[in-house]
């Protein structure tokens, strides 16, 4: 069996075959009626601002898929924030993507949903140390586009290893509940012990403290027996966590108390921005999951607005070409394309693909898109009303 798991090759998607049934009869209606129009088509998920702003991102997946195609595209920069108004424009002849709107509204639409949850997540603990342990939630074929959207939101590392491989960036993690387990109640000490001795020196020392006992005795066990101690994670669950502020607050009291001010508590365990913005002055990092990748993917549709040259639009859309702007003031501002802009306003489509051409040298820079992100945030204050 060639594809056990029965994941879509990447072959299909690019020769367009990971597409909506109806987009093929369209192509051989078209055929058979010999015309293929020459379209401006935006891809949207709202018209207008409506003041809640999202990151996009998927800009690169983009590019590969429009490239050697007799396509125009122009789109946002990865990472860059929006509200309203298209994120990208592809502009050729019809039958040239029409197939391919299925997979390029893919592209788009569930890592975007993946990096505005992980902006969220960001912004709920600007100063802590923020992992993405939420891989374990999704198909492992997109583990790699959780990672990477979580990257680009701002999020200091991720769990998963071949995501790791496929992003040029180490995974991170210590050990699970399963490890503690295999030693056995009472042997607590022992399994922090054979992991101090087996892991690579550089893997910080971070032992899971709530596996058998509670938290604050397994927490300071930990510290008395590891001298290269970096820090403890509290995973309880949300069955018999209670009040977890009260028993982060005892651990952080405890280890204290006992002379171990510089141990370090990692929270994790079904953990979303509300927790963190309750935990973030006792804890010093989190590893967050579902509250990323159980984000709704962001509606993208794409449509026609401009056909031979003439502005055309689907009822509740608005037809003609547009462009879409950053205000000084940090709004997003939507305008004809061929109107003057609104004042010191920044044009946020640029030119991605030309002919079939790739133009941009950083379509796939993660670092650049990381610092677009999140200064646009900063700018357009990206979950201050919180």
């Amino acid at each position: 069996m060639t594809n056990p798991f029965g994941t879509v090759p990447s072959e299909t998607i690019l020769a367009g075959g990971a597409t909506d049934a109806y987009f093929e009869r369209t192509r051989e209606t078209l055929e058979h009626a010999g015309t293929n129009p020459h379209v401006v088509t935006e891809v949207t998920a709202d018209q207008f601002p409506t003041g809640a702003f999202e990151v996009c991102t998927g800009i690169a997946d983009l590019a590969t898929l429009f490239e050697g195609r007799a396509v125009d595209v122009d789109a946002l920069r990865d990472g860059r924030l929006f509200d309203g108004g298209p994120v990208a424009r592809i502009e050729g002849p019809y039958l040239e993507f029409a197939a391919l709107e299925t997979a390029l509204l893919g592209f788009l639409s569930q890592p975007s949903g993946f990096a505005t949850a992980a902006l969220e997540v960001r912004q709920a603990a600007p100063e802590s140390t923020l992992f993405s342990f939420g891989a374990r939630h999704v198909h492992p074929a997109i583990a790699a586009v959780v990672e990477r959207a979580s990257l680009l939101a701002g999020l200091d590392g991720f769990s998963h290893v071949a995501a790791g491989d496929l992003l040029g960036r180490e995974a991170t993690g210590t050990m699970p509940h399963a490890l503690m387990f295999c030693f056995g109640e009472g042997n607590q000490a022992d399994a922090w012990r054979a992991f101090d001795e087996a892991v690579d020196a550089d893997t910080p020392r971070i032992a899971l403290c709530d596996t058998f006992w509670d938290e604050v005795s397994e927490s300071l066990l930990a510290a008395e027996t590891l001298d290269s101690l970096d820090g403890i994670r509290l995973d309880t669950t949300g069955s018999r966590r209670g009040d977890f502020r009260h028993i982060v607050r005892e651990v952080r009291w405890e280890l204290d108390t006992h002379g171990f001010e510089e141990v370090d508590i990692f929270c994790s365990g079904g953990l979303g921005p509300a927790d963190l913005r309750d935990l973030r002055d006792l804890a010093d990092g989190f590893g967050v999951g579902s509250a990323i990748t159980s984000a709704p993917a962001v509606d993208f549709s794409l449509d026609i607005v401009e056909l031979d040259g003439e502005p055309v639009s689907k009822r509740g859309k608005l037809s003609g070409v547009k462009q879409v702007y950053r205000t000084p003031d940090g709004g997003h501002h939507v305008a004809l394309a061929d109107r003057a802009p609104p004042a010191g306003g920044e044009p946020l489509l640029e030119p991605l693909v030309r002919d079939g051409e790739v133009v941009r040298d950083d379509v796939d820079d993660l670092e650049a898109a990381t610092e677009r992100c999140l200064a646009d945030a900063r700018a357009v204050g990206f979950g201050e009303t919180v």
